[in-house]
């Protein structure tokens, strides 16, 4: 077979990847066990009161390892794949890494000077690459939750200003968010209303759009308020809701036209 014979041409459908973060309570492992035959893979506590399947909660990354190489060679029937979080993940990549270091903190890895940081990113590759074992042998789709923090963003074309992150280091951040199909901001929809104090003053308050203290959305494509994007034309807000997710992922927007 020559090199051409091996070229691919028009779109090759395959389970998605995503990356899910925001606040906490938002419903994040509630959205991913919704999923279909969904594992998840816990680095903390909190699936009790969801139904789900989950392993033991890892407290070391063998133990996340050893959960993704059984899924990756053993048989099962399961179709997607959670890591519940990130950021309890990436502390026990931190905590590997200053043991086979030696060093008393990721800050003090290899010398300090923020290299612990870009060390960590072997130990991020090689848990990207089970992943990828698991989405392209298995046929599996993944799901990677992370908590939300607010970050400054220095904008070389405007003001400064800040925004909803991934709780992650931003050389993680950076190689996950490009791996995957689609990083997904959770949140509450809000609306701005302005409260009189008296004596000619007024607060602007936040006020929540539908039931329970707001709608619980997705946001699909970054702006100043988040980090977000997605590979499949999705609408920019989405319910916080898988049913939701797969209708816009097999019906997506007709693709605008350039004039």
């Amino acid at each position: 077979m020559t090199e051409l014979n091996k070229i691919h041409t028009g779109k090759r459908p395959a389970p998605p990847r995503l990356m899910l973060y925001g606040t906490e309570g938002i419903g994040k492992s509630t959205y991913a066990a919704q999923a279909p035959h969904a594992i998840f893979i816990p680095t903390e506590d909190g699936l009790g009161e969801i139904d789900c399947a989950a392993f033991p909660v890892a407290k070391s990354l063998p133990a996340v390892e050893t959960y993704l190489t059984a899924l990756a060679k053993e048989p099962h029937d399961y179709q997607t794949v959670v890591i519940d979080s990130l950021d309890w993940l990436e502390q026990l990549i931190w905590d590997d890494l200053c043991r086979l270091s030696n060093a008393a903190s990721i800050e003090k890895v290899d010398g300090g000077f923020g290299k612990g940081y870009i060390a960590a990113l072997r130990f991020w590759r090689q848990i990207l690459d089970a992943l990828d074992t698991l989405h392209k042998q298995r046929n599996m789709a993944v799901i990677l939750i992370a908590h939300a923090k607010v970050e400054r963003f220095e904008d070389p074309e405007s003001s400064s200003y800040d925004r909803y992150t991934p709780r992650l280091n931003k050389h993680a951040n950076a190689i996950l968010t490009e791996w995957a199909d689609a990083v997904l901001f959770a949140t509450r929809k809000f609306r701005t209303e302005s409260e009189e104090l008296g004596f000619g003053r007024e607060r602007t308050i936040a006020v929540g759009v539908g039931k329970d203290g707001g709608e619980r959305i997705l946001r699909t494509v970054g702006g100043p308020a988040c980090i977000a994007k997605n590979r499949y034309n999705l609408p920019y807000e989405l319910p916080l809701c898988w049913g939701d997710f797969v209708g816009a992922l097999t019906h997506p927007q007709p693709t605008e036209q350039q004039e």
